[in-house]
C-alpha cells in the first residue's frame, strides 16, 4: 500500500488510522466534511493531504480517491442520521472501489452481532435485535457481495485522543474539568474498551497483508474492565475526587425526552447491561499478539489529549 484514503478522518479511529498510516510510511488523503477540524488535526502532519468532502456525495469520495490503493472506511454519523446515511455512505465506498478497482477496510463496531453470551469469535452467528445492528449487518452484506476486495475489523467501544463521541469520553471530559461525571452502565459489570491508537495498529496490520481481505476480524481490548476499575485508575492519575454518577437506562429514557441521541442510545444500553466480548484468537493466530496498551497509559493520553483541547 502506497497510498490510502481515510474517510471519517477527523473522528477518533479515522484520526488514529491516518496517523498509524503515516508511521507505516503510507500516504494518506484525510477525508471529512470538517476543513478546519481536519486542518487543526493534520496540516503540521507529513505525508496527510487534506480533503474536505462529504461521503454521502458520490463526486467527492471519487475525486478523493485519486491514486490511493485502499480506502478505509471509519465514518462515525450521529445516532440520530444513521438510517439515511450509512448505507448511501457504503454505496458510494463500494461504487468508487469497484470501478477504480480499489480495497475497502472497514472499521466496525459490534452492533451486528447482537447479544452473544460467550466470547465472540469470527464464526459467530449474527443476529442483530437492534436498528442500528441492522444497519451495520446491512452494510457488511452489501461489501461481501460486491467485487470489491474488503476487510471487517470489529472492535469494541472506543476511548482515546479526539474520540470524542464515545461512552468513557463523557465520563472524561467532565473529570478534566473537575466537576462531576458520569459513568454510563453499570460499574460492577466488566466491559471492553479499546485504546484507539490499538485499534488502529490492529486494523493497519492486516490492511498490509494480502491474505487477510474478504475476511472478518475481531479486535478485542487490552482486557475487561469494570466501570469502578475505570473510575479507580482515573482518580489515580489525577487526584479526582468527585463523585461519580452511575447512568442506567432508565435516567437516559428520561433524558431522551429532551435529547434526540439519549433517545437514539436507549437502544444500545444492553451493551452496558450484557457486554459484548470479542475473542482476539483469529488475529493472534496471524500476529501472535492483539496491540494492547494498558489502560492506565491509554486513560492518561487521552486524558491529557483532552485537557490540550480544553
Amino acid at each position: 500500500m502506497k497510498k490510502a484514503l481515510v474517510v471519517g478522518a477527523s473522528g477518533g479511529i479515522g484520526y488514529a488510522l491516518v496517523q498509524e498510516l503515516v508511521s507505516k510510511g503510507v500516504k494518506v488523503v484525510a477525508f471529512a466534511r470538517g476543513e478546519n477540524k481536519l486542518k487543526n488535526l493534520f496540516q503540521k502532519t507529513t505525508g496527510v493531504t487534506i480533503y474536505p468532502g462529504d461521503a454521502l456525495e458520490l463526486s467527492d469520495v471519487m475525486n478523493a480517491s485519486k491514486d490511493v490503493d485502499v480506502i478505509f472506511h471509519a465514518v462515525s454519523f450521529p445516532y440520530p442520521e444513521w438510517s439515511r446515511t450509512h448505507i448511501p455512505c457504503m454505496d458510494n465506498l463500494i461504487h468508487v472501489g469497484e470501478v477504480k478497482q480499489l480495497k475497502i477496510v472497514l472499521a466496525d463496531n459490534i452492533y451486528a452481532y447482537g447479544k452473544q453470551k460467550n466470547r465472540v469469535t469470527e464464526t459467530a452467528v449474527k443476529m442483530p435485535h437492534t436498528n442500528k445492528g441492522c444497519i451495520r449487518l446491512e452494510m457488511e452484506r452489501k461489501l461481501k457481495n460486491s467485487s470489491v476486495h474488503h476487510l471487517i475489523a470489529h472492535l469494541p467501544d472506543l476511548y482515546g485522543p479526539n474520540a470524542n463521541n464515545t461512552l468513557l469520553y463523557e465520563t472524561l471530559k467532565n473529570v478534566v474539568e473537575n466537576k462531576k461525571t458520569n459513568y454510563i452502565g453499570d460499574p460492577c459489570l466488566q466491559r471492553e474498551f479499546i485504546y484507539t491508537k490499538d485499534a488502529a495498529k490492529a486494523v493497519v496490520n492486516l490492511s498490509l497483508q494480502e491474505d487477510t481481505y474478504d475476511q472478518n476480524w475481531n479486535i478485542p481490548a487490552a482486557r475487561p474492565i469494570s466501570g469502578e476499575e475505570v473510575v479507580k485508575i482515573i482518580r489515580e492519575i489525577t487526584g479526582y475526587k468527585k463523585s461519580v454518577r452511575i447512568v442506567k437506562k432508565n435516567m437516559i429514557r428520561f433524558m431522551s425526552i429532551f435529547s434526540p441521541f439519549m433517545k437514539e442510545l436507549i437502544e444500545m444500553m444492553y451493551l452496558t447491561e450484557e457486554p459484548v466480548i470479542l475473542s482476539g484468537e483469529k488475529y493472534e493466530q496471524k500476529f501472535t499478539s492483539v496491540p494492547r496498551t494498558p489502560y492506565k497509559i491509554g486513560l492518561e493520553e487521552t486524558l491529557s489529549w483532552i485537557e490540550n483541547k480544553a
